[in-house]
């Protein structure tokens, strides 16, 4: 029998604020930057690839020489200029389906590869900082996603078994973690939909975050 849900564990990135679109503008220039060229397919690739599994697609890529360490903080701060001009903006239904985990004594955590700085920092912009109880994010753990390692983390961190939680999720590799972390997996698919990679690894798909409420209540 399923235990009702006591905790919900969000992706950041293009799945609760609408950034992935900036990653999308941001990589590729980066890249150009360092004098190779992105496509849109390696992008999509990269969304929320953690260590040490980013470094090596970058090595793939443009061979043992590339620099990943100095492109990353190339590409942060590229990222914070967009962000300054720009701001932060939310997906839609964020506010109301967090608001509903809190107003039902649900748990919320994120599991994202955003450190904890600017994890809060830009949940605080968007005012949505208050529904959660606790940040996790992928350099807290060895290794990030597609690991199961941040979401097992978050399970520890609210003191929760794990068929209590439920994850959500807007791309292949945050997919692929939390299901390998034995998690039910709830697919977002934000600019892109990677149904092929993750039709067997996902417990539901849903259109918008206030899904969520609906698929909660039922299970």
């Amino acid at each position: 029998m399923n235990k009702k849900i006591k905790a919900v564990l969000f992706d950041l990135d293009g799945t609760l604020i609408d950034t992935e679109k900036i990653y999308r503008v941001v990589w590729p220039e980066t890249v150009r930057h360092f004098g190779y060229e992105m496509t849109l397919s390696q992008v999509l690739k990269l969304r929320s690839l953690g260590r040490p599994y980013a470094p090596i697609q970058f090595r793939e890529w443009y061979g043992e020489d590339f620099d990943y360490a100095a492109a990353r903080e190339y590409r942060k701060g590229l990222f914070e200029e967009i962000v300054r001009k720009e701001g932060i903006h939310t997906k839609p239904g964020a506010e109301e389906i967090l608001k509903y985990i809190k107003e039902n004594g649900i748990m919320c955590s994120t599991a994202t590869a955003t450190d904890e700085d600017r994890a809060k920092r830009y949940l605080e912009s968007v005012g949505l900082y208050k529904y959660f109880d606790k940040l996790c994010c992928a350099t807290q753990v060895k290794c990030g996603k597609p690991a199961p390692d941040l979401y097992e983390f978050a399970v520890s961190e609210l003191g929760m078994e794990k068929d209590e939680c439920i994850a959500v999720e807007d791309a292949t590799n945050g997919v692929k973690s939390a299901h390998d972390a034995g998690l039910r997996v709830i697919y977002i698919p934000d600019y892109h939909d990677d149904e092929e990679e993750v039709r067997d690894l996902y417990y539901r798909k849903a259109a918008a975050l206030t899904d969520l409420i609906q698929i909660i209540e039922g299970i």
